[in-house]
């Protein structure tokens, strides 16, 4: 009998090691497919291809000064700066970046785009081989995902990668999160281990996009509290409770500094006219016939999701219903699509306008801007209760070429009214290299500053005035030792005191000296551009961009995390021994 029951245990580990593989080519072959318009059109130029381009260019730059990790984007507001790495997640800029190094510059888009769809593909089919029991289900899930209407809607519309790449992780999210409450069957035999995996998904996601952070804090707290009461096991709660703190902790060295340094900033112009969620509610419209136009695209979208995730998820009632009566499910698989029918449900009521009183009192749900950013979450059970309907012997086939029509014809459109540019990253590569840098962002504008004041070609330092009379500062030489992202060093010789201006915006994290002796600089009346006093004679002025106390805490919230997901998960294998 064991020996029955091992050959049986390794024929279902070959089957499994053998669908991966497929699962894989059929991601890539589906991520190669969306691509292939940027090989003849250009790069899909779409709202936020600028802001990520120039992070990665920026971050490259950086790392060939020696900065392993940047904080201050260097280049932004032509060449002022801007603490944009404090707040933007890490995710993106950094494998955008590492792309820049392996693949030609115009190219990376599309590749990262593949990278990314294609692990998207293969994190849908780890869900669904879980809660399909035929092959062919998982493998369309794999597909779908890879090519779900939202996830098209970001590539050639939006060029949003950040929230691409997060969104890739959500499915194994939910794996994590059926494993924790016991929904689905979890292989590892340890509870632990499937908080720390679920600890490792949930902070991959708050460091890839932080409104995808917000969707996944309160989606998965929506199914620990689903499974705390249909299961009526409180301890649930308590799982999913450490789950969230230890997945919040890992994460930390990014959201400390993030949520600290907000007062730093002008953090509201996130939530600026055009950015508020009362004005991106399904087919909502204000006095910008843009936004309005826009909007609509992103309002069809979500309601094609909606409607065949609403008449697939009947279908697959019925056949989950069916399978029970024939001994053929399960009472947790019961569970699994109950929950993704609640997700399912959640996301939709969150895209209409009857719930705008929750986007004003739930905690920073509205930072996520736009509620037809929930088809992020929406394309989960979309992907899944297509694919239950899509692996029944009878008719399955039907609904498989309907969907890919459907599919196909929704990334045709897509494809058709997008902006497409060949030319947007070599103008960013060359400010850049001019030394002329790319515009900077809103909301990580200083306090104190207007950034749309600050000049575009100003030098690196000038003399700004003399104290005495403005002839001595003609007089004044000024010689650059150093000039990188993170440290300023500049040597001036005047015969009167004088002013400098650095072509650098003050920030708290910036340590001002001159002569060994620190000082707090000044700034003109519209800007908060740095601006130095120095003696006369020789002095020697030296800035740079310091740790602050909590760049520091997060950092260490951090690695206490990771020994305590060290702990958790040597735990779960003795326990399974």
């Amino acid at each position: 009998m064991t020996a029955l029951i091992d050959r049986q245990d390794n024929s279902v580990s070959t089957s499994v090691y053998r669908d991966w593989p497929v699962a894989l080519g059929l991601s890539l072959a589906t991520a190669i497919l969306i691509v292939l318009p940027f090989f003849w059109l250009g790069n899909a130029s779409g709202h936020d291809f600028a802001f990520h381009a120039a992070s990665w260019i920026d971050v490259a730059g950086q790392w060939k000064e020696g900065i392993v990790f940047p904080r201050w984007a260097e280049s932004a507001n032509h060449g002022f700066g801007e603490p944009r790495f404090i707040f933007y997640p890490p995710l993106s800029w950094l494998l955008g970046a590492g792309l820049l190094f392996v693949a030609p510059w115009n190219h990376v888009p599309a590749i990262l785009i593949v990278v990314v769809q294609t692990f998207a593909g293969l994190s849908a089919f780890a869900l669904a081989r879980k809660l399909v029991a035929k092959k062919r289900g998982a493998f369309f899930a794999a597909v779908l995902y890879a090519a779900n209407p939202y996830a098209l809607l970001l590539i050639y519309m939006r060029s949003d990668f950040a929230e691409q790449l997060a969104m890739a992780f959500f499915p194994l999210l939910v794996v994590a999160i059926f494993q924790i409450t016991g929904t689905i069957e979890n292989r590892s035999g340890s509870r632990q281990r499937a908080i720390t995996f679920f600890a490792v998904m949930f902070a991959v996601i708050w460091l890839s996009n932080a409104p995808a952070g917000v969707l996944a804090s309160y989606s998965a707290a929506l199914l620990f509290v689903w499974a705390a009461v249909t299961q009526k096991s409180w301890r649930i709660l308590g799982y999913g409770a450490g789950a969230l703190a230890l997945g919040f902790g890992l994460a930390g060295f990014y959201l400390v500094p993030a949520a600290y340094e907000q007062s730093w900033v002008k953090i509201s112009q996130a939530l600026s006219s055009g950015l508020l969620p009362s004005q991106n509610f399904l087919y909502a419209t204000i006095e910008d016939p843009e936004h309005n136009l826009f909007n609509w695209i992103a309002s069809s979208t979500a309601i094609l999701m909606i409607l065949l995730t609403g008449i697939s998820a009947i279908a697959a009632h019925r056949i989950t219903l069916l399978a029970r009566a024939d001994n053929r499910g399960s009472l947790s698989h019961s569970r699994a699509w109950s929950a993704l029918f609640l997700l399912a449900a959640a996301a939709t009521l969150l895209m209409l306008r009857r719930t705008s009183i929750l986007w004003l009192v739930l905690p920073k749900l509205r930072f996520v801007q736009f509620p037809w950013r929930w088809m992020s979450i929406l394309a989960v059970p979309f992907t899944c209760f297509l694919s239950i309907v899509v692996a029944r012997r009878r008719l399955g086939w039907i609904w498989a070429v309907i969907i890919l029509a459907v599919s196909a014809g929704a990334a045709t459109w897509l494809i058709q009214h997008a902006w497409w540019d060949w030319d947007d990253i070599p103008v960013l590569q060359e400010g850049v290299a001019r030394d002329e840098g790319y515009e900077g962002t809103d909301e990580y504008d200083p306090v104190g500053d207007d950034h749309y004041n600050l000049p575009e070609r100003a030098p690196r330092v000038r003399v700004l005035r003399a104290v005495q009379p403005k002839s001595m500062a003609a007089r004044a030489t000024i010689r650059i030792d150093r000039w990188a992202a993170e440290e300023k060093k500049v040597r001036v010789t005047t015969p009167e005191p004088v002013q400098l201006a650095l072509r650098l915006l003050n920030y708290p994290s910036w340590r001002v000296e001159v002569n060994g002796v620190a000082l707090a600089p000044e700034r003109p009346e519209d800007t908060n551009q740095m601006i130095v006093p120095v003696p006369a004679g020789e002095s020697y002025v030296h800035v740079k961009f310091i740790r602050t106390l909590d760049r520091t805490l997060g950092g260490a919230m951090s690695i206490l995390s990771v020994f305590i997901l060290g702990a958790l998960w040597f735990s779960g294998i003795s326990k399974r021994g």
